[in-house]
């Protein structure tokens, strides 16, 4: 992957957008040794898919533990609904 400064994001911001948005380039921008990534909005699609299967699972799977979960009416009571 590619890193270059946020000066040179900067003044080639519209060649770096075309690169990231009709290329599929991932790019590195750099600014005092932070970096942020700007990558496809499918990429970005992609992880929050993975992330929402993970959460899903992770959900599921602390509903079948004893005592972790309550019911919709338990839950309404606790918060004064």
């Amino acid at each position: 992957m590619t890193t270059i400064t946020i000066s040179k994001a900067r003044s080639e911001l519209a060649d770096l957008f075309n690169k990231v948005a009709y290329g599929g380039q991932r790019l590195l921008i750099s600014k005092h040794g932070k970096k942020v990534a700007l990558v496809p909005l499918d990429d970005v699609e992609a992880i929050e898919a993975i992330e929402d299967i993970i959460d899903i699972e992770l959900a599921k799977k602390a509903a079948k533990e004893p005592g972790k979960s309550i019911t919709l009416k338990q839950l309404k009571k606790k918060l004064g609904l």
